[in-house]
């Protein structure tokens, strides 16, 4: 009989903690058997702010996941996401140590090392460093080994985060008894289960607009390029509704998700909604103009902050990212997202339409992360990019400086 483990993708965002529960028989089989998704409290712009909140909503979420699976869970696989998660491209080289210049395997290490060679202070710790081509005299290739040369290169984009946020998250996985495998960065598990390996290579830019975050990932020639998060999410939105239209957060809402759209429309400006349209005692007409305009002044701030920072390492050249951009998360079901992110970002932009190997509920955007985390558990991924602290030893060091 084939080995079999439940594996627990878990997400724990501002809006919602989202649990998905993966069997994975075998080498390659997983049957998706449960899942669940509920509000969030004590999490701030995707950083837990109080432990208690959020530790209670996490472990009633991954309690009803497991009574809806009728399993335990072995194993988690945990998101991360917060605007203290930082990325930074390192480059690491090494002279071919053998006489007759044939690079071989201690050569290659001795790349990989020189690229991963930065310390962090005290208070950072490294979560990915993820591996770009190599290069041998300045030629670009796959594979090195056995190959001639003087130089060998290789890239790393290396993503690090606040440990003492990283160590919150994995107290709440620790708290119901349970392992975290590993953490994965909420937008490159997105990208993983929402691209093909061809899109990769032609490039795409994948942004993930959750809650309290905006998530995104860039992929050039097969590989992730950069990642970063915006902290400014659908949350934001609601909000900026709920102070210009003078309504409750409850009316703001309700106004983004049924009248809003992302961009401004000059016959707007004619148009009038309802508060609840049922004509009752309190209900009122409020201009479809005050609605789309503050909604496309939030949703343009993000996409701009995200085409300055492509901008700023000159990553933003359409033909290299000729797959365009893929929207997801739950903020993308905004209505005319995909036309501001074209607006700002000037590449042609489409709506993620979900896998097509899982249910109609599961397809949904807010569950491209958790699938993405199931993805990363089956597939191994995690080790191909060099997952840099492993959640175990990582609470290991810092309980032993906390004394817990």
């Amino acid at each position: 009989m084939s080995h079999s483990r439940v594996v627990g993708a878990v997400e724990i965002g501002t809006s919602k903690v989202a649990v998905l529960l993966g069997e994975i028989v075998g080498e390659s089989g997983l049957n998706i058997i449960g899942h669940s998704a509920s509000s969030s409290k004590g999490v701030k712009k995707g950083v837990i702010t109080d432990l208690n909140l959020a530790s209670d909503c996490v472990h009633a979420a991954i309690m009803a996941a497991e009574k809806n699976a009728q399993s335990r869970i072995d194993e988690v696989y945990l998101a991360q996401t917060g605007s203290h998660l930082i990325g930074s491209f390192n480059v690491g080289t090494t002279n071919v140590s053998s006489p007759d210049g044939v690079i071989r395997s201690i050569d290659i290490e001795a790349a990989k090392a020189d690229a991963k060679r930065r310390k962090l202070p005290g208070e950072r710790t490294y979560i990915h460093h993820i591996q770009n081509p190599f290069s041998v005299d300045d030629h670009p290739v796959e594979n090195p080994l056995s190959r001639e040369g003087r130089r060998l290169k290789v890239g790393y984009w290396s993503v690090h985060g606040d440990s003492d946020m990283v160590s919150d998250s994995l107290r709440v996985i620790r708290g119901i008894d349970l392992d975290v495998s590993d953490m994965i960065i909420s937008s490159i598990a997105s990208g993983a289960v929402l691209l093909e390996d061809s899109e990769k290579e032609n490039g795409a830019l994948v942004i993930d607009m959750g809650g309290g975050t905006t998530d995104y990932v860039l992929y050039r020639k097969g590989y992730i390029v950069k990642t970063g998060v915006v902290p400014v999410g659908g949350d934001h939105i609601t909000n900026d509704l709920s102070i210009g239209l003078r309504v409750g957060r409850k009316s703001a809402e309700e106004f983004k998700l049924r009248d809003g759209r992302a961009y401004y429309e000059a016959e707007d400006k004619d148009t009038k909604v309802w508060a609840r349209g049922d004509l009752s005692i309190g209900d009122r007409e409020y201009p479809l103009s005050a609605i789309t305009k503050i909604i496309e002044a939030r949703v343009s701030e993000v996409f701009d902050i995200i085409k300055d920072e492509l901008e700023a390492d000159d990553l933003l050249e359409p033909m290299d990212i000729a797959s365009g951009v893929i929207l997801t998360g739950g903020s993308s079901r905004l209505r005319g997202i995909d036309v501001a992110a074209k607006k700002s970002l000037g590449l042609e932009s489409t709506i993620s339409e979900g896998s097509a190997d899982v249910s109609d509920e599961l397809r949904q955007p807010e569950y491209s992360t958790v699938l993405g985390l199931l993805h990363y558990a089956l597939t191994g991924q995690e080790a191909a990019q060099e997952a840099a602290a492993k959640p175990n030893s990582l609470f290991r060091k810092i309980s032993g400086l906390l004394n817990i």
